[in-house]
């Protein structure tokens, strides 16, 4: 079996209408969301997929690099090939390499996860994430549905304001109970400008906030100041959570091994991919710490993550983010129907548990159909506004990049 092709498809679902919503210091706007869909074809007519980081750049490295790279090579030898290059390309290059691993996996009939380490067991807890600059009523409300979806934990960003996202907080955990998990994404407290939350201010909240018993309460503090994530972690005030704007293995490394944070994030598809992935658990169980992977695109990159994560005891591997998005009338966020129409039947999901398919690769078809009917727009998908002192940043498909300069859309 011989690699005969290799391909970034680049996708977009433009809004309705551009969403606007401001928040304390400023106004974010979503025009789109874009997705990658990795396709890998052999001589003997068999395919495999993976989801990419959906940018142009990497596009780019994978048709330019990548694709030469690969063509003629068997795709069962995946684990030798030595693939060099600079960080960024090399990270592209293990997205590329799930659906190496999904192609062998397919030839060989077993599912994808028996070839990266064997699956410890079937399914992985989901927290149900959606939660974007809303009233704290609206939280509070949006909270309560997603928990009767049947989710056992639910993620929301404040950024309402000190007084105010506290407020939140309280309003949700009364309207889900004490049972149901709150995971508290404060990614937006650094995008403030001059009214970004101080070191003191941050503490403050969190000791308030732990009286409602977050799950956790996620990058507070700008997240390349390790010192002062391990500050905070050692007042033992809420468990903290980053990762996910990690650039390299090394500051996952520090992460783990300073004790700068109780759960470790990481994005398969944007940081490092599997064999990362795997070397990163090690060092957490080694710890005592927890795994909760990022997931913010597709159904596609919700179920690679999985066989990833159920290679591992649940321990370790805790918890995988469920994009909620409101597709179809169900509660999240706004719609992003590509996520769901990627795949050609949905996930199973079972009392908030993924339960990870056993076919043959990742153990799903592709609905290529996707292709034709979202193609790509260029440019960032979201733009956030800061007022003070005004400037607008752009949010792009690589989930390790917090932002980058921006002329207003």
């Amino acid at each position: 079996m011989k690699i005969t092709d290799v391909q970034a498809i680049l996708m977009s679902c433009p809004l309705p209408e551009p969403l606007r919503l401001p928040f304390w210091c400023g106004e974010p706007t979503i025009l789109k969301r874009d997705a990658m869909l990795i396709r890998v074809k052999a001589d003997n007519g068999l395919v495999g997929y993976a989801p990419g980081p959906a940018h142009e750049r990497a596009a780019r490295e994978i048709q330019n690099v990548i694709c030469p790279f690969l063509i003629g090579k068997d795709p069962r030898q995946w684990a030798e090939f030595d693939f060099k290059g600079e960080l960024e390309i090399t990270k592209t290059y293990r997205a590329v390499e799930i659906a190496l691993i999904d192609l062998a996996a397919r030839y060989e009939g077993c599912a994808l996860s028996e070839l990266i380490g064997g699956r410890k067991r079937d399914r992985i807890k989901l927290y149900g994430s959606a939660g974007m600059y809303m009233s704290p009523a609206r939280f509070a409300e949006e909270a309560a549905a997603i928990a009767g979806m049947g989710f056992t934990a639910y993620k929301m960003r404040p950024a309402l304001g000190p007084e105010q996202d506290l407020e939140t907080v309280r309003l949700m955990r009364q309207a889900v109970g004490p049972d149901v998990g709150l995971m508290i994404d404060a990614h937006s407290w650094w995008r403030m400008g001059d009214k970004s939350f101080s070191p003191e201010t941050i503490f403050e909240v969190a000791r308030e906030m732990a009286k409602y018993q977050p799950t956790w309460l996620e990058e507070p503090l700008p997240p390349e100041n390790h010192a002062a994530y391990r500050q905070l972690r050692s007042a033992k005030i809420v468990p903290i959570a980053t990762g996910e704007h990690e650039h390299e293995e090394a500051g996952f490394t520090d992460l783990i091994e300073t004790g700068a944070a109780d759960y470790i994030q990481m994005d398969v598809c944007c940081q490092g991919g599997f064999a990362m992935g795997q070397r990163i658990f090690a060092s957490v169980a080694r710890r005592g710490l927890r795994f909760a992977f990022h997931s913010w695109g597709t159904a596609l990159e919700v179920l690679a993550a999985a066989h990833l994560g159920i290679c591992w005891p649940a321990e370790v591997v805790e918890w995988l983010e469920f994009p909620c998005y409101s597709n179809s009338g169900r509660p999240g966020t706004y719609p992003f129907p590509l996520a769901d129409e990627i795949l050609r039947e949905p996930l199973a999901i079972e009392r908030g548990d993924l339960i990870v398919p056993k076919g043959p690769g990742l153990g799903v078809e592709i609905d290529e159909r996707v292709i034709e009917k979202y193609p790509f727009i260029p440019g960032p998908w979201s733009f956030f506004r800061i007022d003070s002192p005004p400037e607008t940043v752009a949010v792009t498909g690589d989930h390790s990049v917090k932002w980058v300069a921006a002329t207003p859309p």
